[in-house]
């Protein structure tokens, strides 16, 4: 049975167009613009006069403030249509992805504390913890700043993207899911014609700013040799996260992890999942991910999937209770992991959220006082970009995983779309 129109019009690439797309493909790809831009970022950063610091800082708040209102709207206008279309089987794909991005997360967490148990009391010495400055202090001012409110918080919008998406599979279909897909297909045109252009100068004036405030270095000196051993744990789990997902989808797991790295270095500069999916929804699609299973999964893992985050949380904890001459509670710290793995999902796609949502953990279950928390606070925040992009990565992994487990039965459900880049664009060089 052919397609219908309506299901003609919601795929944004033909193969036509996709077959023209390398003629129009910009020599100078989004990897190469955003690690420009973070280069660009921290040399003119050092040197930095007022006016330019104040000027990045004033157009980081203007596009973090875009991002935070749009991010809600994105994940409901892409989440709900796309559990509509899998039909009264939905149900089943969001128990499937979101046990193996908590699998994931809970893995995460073990291999920090595998790596911070071993390594630790070799590498800091005990009680010898030190204050230091929130990496974020003395950063310019913006010239102005304008309160973009989002419509609801990101946990409302997929809670509601939850009910209506399954609420519509238990309807006829009608104008409700039509201005569902009429919604999405705005938000894929703001993606593709404001957020992804906008990106790498979003990351250069981030960039800028930080190193005009000079408190980053401080943070990671201090910290240097856990910063090495949480750097060397994200490769690890992505290059296990690639593996699994390799084994299970036949594909080659450096390969895929390669079409990744553009989200990667995306992240590195917003430090945010939910600002990157724009770009993990067109590399997901670079790797043959059906467009259904892509626009389902991608938006989802990036409110749930924080593995990165989680290694970083633990060894970053272990090394303060190291640090100041506390005791190790392996199985509470165990409870503190598994707690993490659902805590964190509370604050979702922000930047410095994680960290955020698991202060409260630390505290009553591994007994931080203030000075601890605001410690593990700056030390988070002063390299939180490379725990998200960890996440947005290993988001990759999860989409493989589901299209070769489920796909066929998602696309079946959906009218039978194929491989596709959700977003439009083609893809990186």
């Amino acid at each position: 049975m052919s397609p219908s129109p309506s299901e003609d019009a919601a795929r944004l690439d033909t193969p036509a167009t996709a077959d023209a797309a390398p003629a129009r493909r910009p020599r100078f790809g989004l990897l190469a613009r955003v690690l420009t831009g973070i280069v660009l970022g921290i040399v003119l950063g050092l040197t930095a006069p007022d006016w330019l610091a104040r000027t990045a800082a004033t157009f980081a708040g203007l596009f973090s403030g875009f991002l935070g209102f749009i991010v809600p709207v994105l994940i409901l206008a892409l989440v709900a249509p796309a559990i509509a279309e899998l039909g009264r089987g939905a149900g089943r794909w969001l128990g499937l992805t979101a046990a193996i991005a908590y699998a994931s997360t809970v893995f995460g967490g073990f291999l920090g504390l595998a790596a911070g148990l071993a390594v630790f009391p070799h590498l800091l010495t005990p009680g010898s913890i030190s204050s230091v400055t929130d990496p974020t202090a003395g950063q310019a001012e913006a010239f102005f700043t304008v309160e973009m409110a989002p419509p609801f918080g990101v946990m409302t919008a997929l809670v509601l993207a939850f009910v209506m998406g399954i609420g519509m599979t238990l309807i006829p279909r009608g104008t409700l899911q039509h201005g569902f897909e009429e919604l999405r297909s705005i938000v894929e045109k703001v993606i593709s014609g404001v957020i992804v252009p906008l990106l790498p100068f979003y990351v250069f004036a981030t960039f800028l700013t930080m190193a005009a405030a000079g408190g980053v270095a401080e943070v990671v000196l201090t910290f240097l040799g856990v910063i090495a051993l949480v750097f060397v744990l994200t490769l690890v789990l992505l290059l296990v996260q690639f593996a699994v997902a390799g084994a299970v989808a036949r594909r080659n797991p450096f390969t895929a992890l390669r079409a990744m790295l553009p989200a990667y270095a995306t992240a590195l500069g917003t430090s945010s999942s939910a600002a990157t999916i724009p770009v993990t929804l067109r590399q997901v699609g670079t790797l043959g991910v059906r467009r259904p299973v892509a626009s389902f999964v991608v938006p989802l893992a990036a409110t749930i999937h924080l593995a990165g985050s989680t290694v970083k949380i633990v060894s970053f904890s272990l090394a303060v209770l190291v640090l100041s001459g506390q005791a190790v509670d392996v199985p509470v710290m165990i409870g503190f992991i598994f707690m993490l793995g659902i805590t964190m999902v509370a604050a979702p796609g922000v930047p410095g959220g994680a960290i955020v949502a698991a202060s409260g953990l630390l505290a009553s279950m591994l007994g931080f006082t203030e000075p601890q928390v605001a410690l593990m606070v700056a030390t988070y925040l002063a390299i939180d970009s490379f725990g998200t992009a960890t996440n947005v990565t290993g988001d990759g992994a999860i989409a493989l995983i589901v299209d070769r487990v489920a796909g066929d039965r998602i696309t079946a459900a959906t009218g039978g779309a194929g491989p596709t880049e959700p977003t439009g664009l083609t893809p990186a060089d």
